[in-house]
């Protein structure tokens, strides 16, 4: 059957669902995004997501397109319409739609709202986690605000690309200093030889992972410290373990980086334990 989404109060064919051509988000990538995962019919961590939504909308002065309630609902409903039980939900929101100019418009439009969602397989995301992924470095070359979760996404899209040319899955952004930023999609993580996880602070410099956030609660729970610094690319790949962090990879060992094995070049067991724990830590709402 086919996929459903909802677009500015509509529910319509995947394959039928526009935007209006004066979208700011279309023409300015002046928009915000959040991705959940969806896990054996619950939504994982939706709560942290519309929060950062909810400040992200605040960072841009941007108005919800629908109460928070109703966001809900909707996102349910689209779930429900494409029989997700594992998979994801996108949602986007945009200034709306108004004749193109750099400033905001001067006229009262409302925001755009988009809502899709799409089946995963978690066998293949276990299976992935089983081998590992591997990683390359790439100069840090985005706006400050990255805390911010726009849809502007053209570095980071370059940057996976880079990945992909190099065999790589995934990119690390890594800053003049020669500390590591975070991935075009995730967040990075470092295991020292003591068993300690290391992450870059979160404030202005990287985008607040919810999945990250989620970790250093399963952390917590599996008496393993958790320090946020800074940390270089050498230090990096002489580490214990890596791993990466989002809301679509979960917790995904890093074997590699920029060509170099991470340890024996193999997932480490701290990666492993995070991932398995993690669903038995993160918040879980229902779904339908």
């Amino acid at each position: 059957m086919p996929r459903i989404a909802y677009v500015n109060g509509r529910y319509a064919n995947h394959s039928d669902a526009m935007v209006h051509v004066e979208d700011r988000g279309y023409q300015l990538a002046d928009g915000v995004y959040e991705v959940c995962e969806i896990s054996r019919g619950f939504i994982i961590d939706m709560k942290g997501h519309l929060d950062r939504l909810d400040r992200s909308l605040r960072e841009l002065r941007m108005d919800w397109p629908v109460e928070r309630g109703a966001l809900e609902f909707i996102m349910r409903e689209v779930i429900r319409r494409n029989h997700v039980h594992n998979g994801m939900v996108y949602l986007q929101v945009t200034r709306g739609v108004a004749p193109r100019d750099h400033a905001f418009p001067t006229t009262p439009v409302r925001s755009a709202l988009v809502v899709t969602a799409k089946r995963m397989d978690p066998k293949a995301a276990a299976k992935k986690a089983e081998k590992g992924m591997t990683v390359i470095t790439v100069p840090e070359n985005r706006w400050e605000r990255v805390d911010i979760k726009t849809i502007g996404l053209l570095p980071n899209v370059l940057a996976r690309q880079a990945a992909v040319d190099a065999g790589a899955q995934e990119a690390w952004f890594v800053d003049p200093d020669g500390t590591v930023k975070e991935g075009a999609s995730t967040n990075a993580w470092i295991v020292t030889a003591d068993g300690g996880l290391v992450t870059r602070p979160a404030d202005f410099g990287i985008l607040r992972g919810i999945t990250r956030a989620t970790v250093m609660k399963v952390a917590d729970d599996l008496g393993l410290k958790v320090e946020e610094r800074a940390f270089s690319v050498e230090e990096a790949q002489s580490a214990r373990e890596a791993f990466v962090t989002s809301a679509t990879s979960v917790v995904m060992p890093v074997v590699s980086i920029d060509g170099k094995p991470v340890a024996n070049g193999h997932p480490g067991t701290v990666a492993r334990s995070l991932r398995e724990a993690f669903f038995a830590i993160a918040e879980k709402s229902p779904s339908c």
